[in-house]
C-alpha cells in the first residue's frame, strides 16, 4: 500500500484545520510591534553639524570635565563664537605637547652621551604641560575682555540712535529694532537676534534684552533693559536718560583707554631705561679700554 498520498492528504487536512482555527480565535497581537507600527511618523530636527574637532573635543569634555581645576568658561566661548569642544581640544593638545617636547628635546643630549636622571624632563614636562593647559584660558579671557569692551562701544552707538528714535516718537519697541537694524557688526547681529526673538516670543523686548546681558555677561545692556522698561509712560524722560547713559559709557570708555595708555607707557619705561644704559656702555667702551690699554 502507497502511505505517500495519505501522507500528503493528511497534511494538507490538518494545515487547512490550524489555519481556520487561527482565524476564528483571533490572537493578540504583539503589543510593541503594534504600537511601532501604529505610532504617528514624528518630525525630528537634525542637529547641526560639528566639525571633527568639536566632536573629538566634546568626547574628551565628558571624561574631562570631572576632574579637579578642569573647567570651561562657557560664558566666554559663547560670546566668541566657539565651541567648548574645539577648546578642550586645544587644551589637551597644548599639554601633550608640553609634555614630549622636553624629552624631545633631551634625545640629543642622549646621543651625545650626556645621561640625564629620567625625572629631570618628565619634571619640566609636567611644568610646561600645566602652563600650556591653561593658555587657552587666558586667551580666551582676554578676548572675551576686548569684545565687551567692543560691544561697549557699539551700545553707546545704539544708545544714541534709541534715544533719537524715541524723540521722533517711536514706540519702544519700534526704537530698539530700528536703531538695531542700522549697524552691521557682531554687537548689532546680537541685538537684532534678541529683539526678533522678543517679536516671535511675544515677550517684551527689555526682556529679551536682559536675558541677552545674562547669557553673554553684559553688564552694559542691563542698563538699557532697566530704562527701557519704563519707556512706555513717558518719552522725554526715557530720552534724557538714555542721553546720560550714553554720556557716562563714553566718559567710562575713556577712562578705561586712559588707563590702558598709561599701563602701557609704564612698561615701556623698563626697556628704555635699559636701552639709554646699553647706548651709554657702548659709548662708553672705547674710552675704558684705551685707559685699561695704557
Amino acid at each position: 500500500m502507497n502511505v505517500l498520498p495519505v501522507v500528503l492528504s493528511g497534511g494538507t487536512v490538518g494545515a487547512g484545520a490550524a489555519l481556520l482555527i487561527r482565524e476564528l480565535l483571533q490572537p493578540q497581537p504583539a503589543l510593541a510591534p503594534a504600537l511601532k507600527r501604529s505610532a504617528p511618523a514624528t518630525l525630528t530636527l537634525p542637529e547641526p553639524d560639528l566639525g571633527r574637532e568639536e566632536v573629538w573635543g566634546r568626547w574628551l569634555l565628558a571624561r574631562l570635565e570631572r576632574l579637579p581645576g578642569v573647567r570651561v568658561p562657557a560664558t566666554n566661548l559663547a560670546l566668541l563664537g566657539q565651541g567648548p569642544g574645539a577648546f578642550m581640544l586645544k587644551k589637551v593638545a597644548l599639554a601633550g605637547l608640553g609634555l614630549l617636547c622636553p624629552v624631545i628635546a633631551a634625545i640629543p643630549w642622549i646621543i651625545a652621551g650626556v645621561g640625564l636622571p629620567f625625572y629631570v624632563p618628565a619634571g619640566v614636562g609636567l611644568v610646561v604641560a600645566g602652563l600650556l593647559f591653561i593658555t587657552p584660558d587666558l586667551a580666551v579671557r582676554d578676548q572675551a575682555k576686548r569684545a565687551r569692551e567692543e560691544f561697549a562701544h557699539a551700545l553707546s552707538a545704539y544708545l544714541d540712535l534709541v534715544a533719537l528714535k524715541r524723540a521722533a516718537d517711536a514706540g519702544p519697541a519700534e526704537a530698539l529694532e530700528k536703531a538695531a537694524a542700522v549697524g552691521e557688526g557682531w554687537p548689532f547681529r546680537y541685538l537684532q537676534g534678541a529683539l526678533r526673538r522678543a517679536r516671535l516670543e511675544k515677550i517684551p523686548p527689555y526682556q529679551a534684552l536682559s536675558e541677552l546681558a545674562d547669557a553673554y555677561d553684559l553688564p552694559v545692556l542691563d542698563d538699557v533693559a532697566d530704562i527701557m522698561r519704563g519707556s512706555a509712560t513717558d518719552g522725554a524722560a526715557v530720552y534724557k536718560a538714555l542721553r546720560a547713559r550714553t554720556a557716562a559709557l563714553n566718559a567710562e570708555l575713556l577712562a578705561g583707554q586712559a588707563a590702558e595708555a598709561n599701563a602701557a607707557s609704564e612698561k615701556m619705561t623698563a626697556p628704555g631705561a635699559l636701552l639709554a644704559v646699553l647706548v651709554m656702555l657702548l659709548m662708553a667702551f672705547p674710552a675704558v679700554i684705551r685707559m685699561l690699554t695704557v
